[in-house]
């Protein structure tokens, strides 16, 4: 797993590319937690590299969106792909993740 963080005014984006299995959701949880432990209120994860989602990923953004809503903080989702937009349809977490077809519109959404 390749992750890429950059800050755009107060969003932090992180771009993950690869498999997000529990291979590495260790390393994705730490990065993002990280930066929530440092102040960031806003996340935006840009799954635009990512082909595939395990349980084990999708752990770890619930963990991450419950630590932001207790900051009041927001995490929000873009440039699914198709098989872990369906994924995250089966699993019902669009009713919870506010998910953004391009990175611009994840951006212009805080």
């Amino acid at each position: 797993m390749q992750i890429n963080q950059k800050k755009e005014g107060e969003v932090y984006t992180f771009f993950l590319n690869g498999r997000f299995d529990a291979h590495s959701a260790g390393e994705v949880e730490e990065k993002l937690d990280l930066a929530v432990s440092q102040g960031a209120q806003k996340l935006l994860v840009d799954l635009s590299g990512v082909e595939y989602i395990s349980s084990a990923g999708l752990r770890v953004l619930l963990a991450i969106a419950k630590k932001l809503k207790e900051k009041e903080g927001q995490i929000k989702l873009c440039c699914l792909q198709p098989y872990v937009k369906e994924v995250f349809d089966v699993a019902g977490l669009t009713q919870i993740f506010k998910i953004y077809g391009t990175h611009q519109e994840g951006i212009d959404s805080f």
